[in-house]
């Protein structure tokens, strides 16, 4: 009978929990985003394990507007996507390099990527986050969406499920939540 205080005792411990996890969003291990401003839609993967969300580009260069720092690039998804994207570099990520992507002639293990703000809409959730540009084209997935960004979204991650969030639908004034 000692079984049945244990049992209480958890359950007790537990509860609490349960309202944080009644304040998120549940969404599958892939979702469709829309990426405000681009007026595109993707498939993204959703990563617990990656800090920092990635978008797939190309041709990227740095250069100053009216003394401030900017990025051009274009997106590498498909054909359709050859006009020249701009916008405010808002920092550069160290990125640790892979074992096998390490170049003992660089002599470092990580990579700078340009960093971007860029508002995601997934499902009816509009938010600004993070994105480095990097070419995923080699990826099934232009868009990886990694912790930092999925906070933002107040997400729960089921990776049973897959576009859990259906289409996106976020009003077009909606403000991003902080």
């Amino acid at each position: 009978m000692r079984l049945k205080p244990f049992l209480l005792l958890c359950c007790l411990v537990c509860i609490p929990s349960l309202g944080v996890a009644a304040e998120k969003t549940v969404y599958g291990l892939n979702e469709y985003a829309k990426l405000a401003g681009i007026d595109l839609e993707v498939a993204a993967k959703l990563d617990t394990g990656a800090k920092t969300a990635s978008l797939s580009a190309r041709d990227i260069k740095r250069f100053k507007r009216n003394g401030e720092s900017w990025v051009r690039f274009y997106l590498a998804i498909d054909t359709a996507h050859s006009h020249p994207i701009e916008r405010p570099l808002a920092r550069v990520s160290k990125i640790k390099r892979r074992a096998g992507d390490y170049d003992p002639d660089e002599d470092k293990n990580y990579t700078a990527r340009p960093v971007i703000a860029l508002d995601i809409c997934m499902g009816s959730a509009l938010r600004s986050i993070e994105v480095n540009l990097t070419d995923r084209s080699a990826f099934q997935y232009p868009l990886l969406i990694g912790s930092e960004a999925l906070k933002r979204f107040d997400a729960l991650v089921d990776p049973s499920l897959k576009y859990a969030a259906g289409k996106p639908a976020c009003a077009a004034d909606a403000h991003t939540a902080e």
